[in-house]
């Protein structure tokens, strides 16, 4: 499994760590950490596609940070 780096700026609140960590769990990661402060996503997947399109349907747009 790789680890990615994801940059949410939308995240502002506790709630929106909730929703992004439940679109994570959906889809079976368990390697993960929301960092609301520098609104980031940490995770751990093989298909981070899946990931950045699971947190648009939440509401979430997520970029690879570089």
């Amino acid at each position: 499994m790789a680890q990615f780096a994801l940059n949410v700026p939308d995240m502002s609140c506790q709630h929106c760590v909730k929703r992004i960590s439940g679109a994570l769990e959906e889809l079976g990661i368990s390697k993960f950490r929301v960092d609301l402060d520098n609104k980031e996503v940490l995770v751990e997947t093989d298909d981070i596609e899946s990931v950045i399109r699971a947190l648009d349907e939440v509401g979430y747009k997520a970029t690879l940070k570089r």
